[in-house]
């Protein structure tokens, strides 16, 4: 004996192949909610949203917010078959914290007594930029960064070396490294660093970060605060 389902042979009530595509159609070109699509429709909002939890969307977060197509995830089989890279661009911070930390007064102290910095007309120093170079295994999430003061061919090519050597003791091979289409990463330089590495350079479509969304997600939105915490303990590029 074996169990059977319980579902039945016939179910003349329900929802017809034609209504529930429709269905899906204007969620996915609306956005609306299953009230909002139970008036277009003239079905019960319950059966609104069991035609968009049956193909997960449900919930707007599943879907894209620029087109409204349902996220489709991108993750290779194994470490090193997609790396992905860029550079974030953040102000510096004085030596021994800034003033969103340590309060307006000590923070002008810290900025005035911060050395080797060029100084503006008024004689106060110029903090300039960091650039942080991440890159992130796409299988793995294990993240290399290193900070510099620019962001031209020839750093963010050393930094690709050195992380493609870092990635390498601990036995992955990396294949492949995803980019958006900066000026570094359209240089020849970092053609042929990639060429002689034996990398395959692939590029993100323009006007689209969310294909390197991996890499964006490294540094988060509070990711001045990480900077801080590393001023504030000394660390250096």
């Amino acid at each position: 004996m074996r169990d059977r389902s319980s579902r039945p042979h016939h179910s003349p009530n329900k929802t017809d192949t034609k209504t529930s595509r429709r269905c899906i159609a204007l969620r996915l070109r609306l956005r609306e909610g299953p009230v909002q699509l139970s008036v277009r429709l003239g079905i019960a909002p319950s059966t609104v949203h069991r035609i968009l939890s049956s193909v997960r969307l449900n919930r707007l977060s599943h879907v894209d917010r620029a087109t409204g197509e349902p996220i489709r995830r991108c993750e290779h089989d194994h470490p090193g078959s997609m790396i992905h890279v860029d550079v974030k661009k953040l102000g510096n911070i004085p030596d021994g914290g800034g003033w969103r930390y340590v309060g307006r007064q000590q923070g002008e102290r810290n900025r005035s007594s911060t050395p080797d910095k060029p100084r503006n007309k008024y004689a106060n120093p110029l903090m300039g930029k960091a650039y942080v170079h991440t890159i992130i295994d796409d299988y793995s999430r294990v993240a290399y960064a290193e900070i510099h003061d620019d962001e031209t061919a020839i750093t963010a090519t050393a930094v690709l070396s050195r992380a493609v050597d870092w990635f390498g003791q601990r036995g992955v091979i990396v294949e492949r490294v995803l980019s958006d289409n900066g000026g570094a990463y359209r240089s020849h330089l970092w053609r042929d660093t990639c060429a002689e590495r034996g990398i395959t350079h692939k590029r993100t479509r323009p006007y689209r970060p969310q294909t390197n969304g991996k890499e964006y997600r490294t540094l988060p939105p509070g990711h001045g605060r990480w900077l801080g915490l590393c001023s504030l303990l000394g660390v250096r590029s």
